[in-house]
């Protein structure tokens, strides 16, 4: 005879998925960091982007700048870090949250932020806010940059 057992796959892959939450939290908080500790003359304000789509059209997306702008957070410097994305601050506090609310749910094996952290409605909502962001962001730097410029900040020019 043979003998069936259950192995629970579902708590395994929970506690995987926290994991790798918690690692791209605290990776995504530790690259603007070293960028701001490499950056000793201030060059990172005129520094080339490396972002693909910036550099096929010349134009930002709608991520461009929130490096930067998690860099000049970290400074201290929320004006200039709002400036070159408004979601740079509330990325870092979004990630310090996830951090906080992931490592309590590893140590006390309870779930605490799947209401908001996993909830559609919130995420379509923000993407929307992205979106609307993403188009005035667009239209102002179309209204203050010539055809020359937007070239020259991409590989065409």
């Amino acid at each position: 005879m043979y003998k069936v057992t259950s192995t629970n796959y579902t708590n395994n892959n929970k506690r995987t998925r926290k994991i790798y939450g918690i690692i791209g939290a605290f990776l995504t908080l530790l690259f603007p960091f070293f960028f701001m500790l490499s950056d000793g003359d201030n060059h990172l304000e005129k520094a080339q982007s490396l972002c693909p789509f910036k550099m096929l059209t010349g134009l930002p997306c709608p991520g461009c700048g929130i490096t930067k702008s998690m860099v000049y957070c970290y400074e201290g410097d929320f004006h200039k870090s709002l400036s070159f994305h408004a979601f740079g601050p509330f990325l870092i506090l979004f990630c310090l949250v996830s951090l906080v609310v992931l490592l309590l749910e590893l140590n006390t094996q309870k779930e605490y932020g799947n209401s908001i952290l996993y909830n559609r409605k919130l995420a379509y909502f923000l993407a929307g806010v992205l979106v609307v962001y993403h188009i005035i962001r667009l239209v102002y730097f179309i209204k203050t940059h010539d055809f020359d410029s937007i070239l020259e900040a991409s590989i065409w020019r």
